[in-house]
């Protein structure tokens, strides 16, 4: 491939493996990964351990706490990716469980929690050769990155597969548990006032139903080559 180096922001639903692709994405390429999905779960983390949440309500203490949440990503060889630490502490583990998968919507709707997050996420893309993923990169963290893709794949296909994982896990979950779920997150994903989850309008459009990695990750490096070249060009 050409040498230019560009950023690439990858947005989608949720379950619908992109953090699985830009992983794999920025393996291939040599870039490195941001998972701001892993972001937000750390701060869901950190406020449900410090009882900063009611329900599905936000208590605005979390707001003056947000100075005092350090993420960091710390690479994992074993893994072949990047672990979340969480002031010195490594979650990786920790954010994947349904607990803080069932907050996490709610906390990313939280707008001063957002413009945290933005601001750090920015400064991660400052030097570009970086593959990241989340809800709303190409809209608003990286507007101008040369590659943008959304992806999505069925409701039922997202909800399987992220049964299936959960279970591989070793988590006490049913189907249901996690459909009603995958539900609940596209709803406040899609509808929250500040960033709405929303395919960017130069993106392109990537449905995984039915590929499986390889093949989704050979159509997302084809389409690498061609912005490459162009930029170069």
């Amino acid at each position: 491939m050409p040498n230019q180096a560009i950023n690439i922001a990858i947005d989608g639903h949720s379950s619908t493996g992109k953090s699985t692709l830009a992983r794999e994405l920025a393996a291939k390429l040599g870039y490195r990964y941001i998972d701001t999905g892993a972001m937000y779960r750390g701060v869901t983390l950190y406020a449900l351990r410090h009882n900063l949440m009611d329900g599905q309500s936000v208590k605005p203490e979390l707001i003056e706490k947000l100075n005092d949440i350090n993420l960091e990503f710390h690479h994992n060889p074993k893994r072949g990716a990047s672990d979340l630490i969480l002031n010195g502490e490594n979650v990786e583990s920790k954010i994947r469980n349904m607990l803080v998968a069932s907050h996490v919507s709610a906390i990313a709707a939280v707008s001063e929690v957002r413009r945290h997050l933005v601001a750090q996420q920015k400064k991660m893309a400052d030097q570009k050769s970086v593959v990241m993923d989340g809800r709303d990169i190409g809209t608003v963290v990286l507007p101008d990155a040369e590659l943008k893709i959304f992806v999505t794949a069925r409701e039922a296909i997202r909800t399987d597969r992220r049964y299936k994982e959960l279970l591989e896990r070793g988590d006490d979950i049913t189907r249901a548990e996690v459909a009603a779920n995958i539900r609940q997150r596209d709803l406040l994903d899609t509808n929250r006032e500040d960033s709405p989850l929303m395919q960017a309008e130069d993106a392109q459009l990537l449905d995984n139903s039915e590929l499986n990695r390889e093949e989704q990750l050979n159509k997302v490096l084809e389409w690498t080559e061609a912005t490459l070249a162009k930029v170069e060009s």
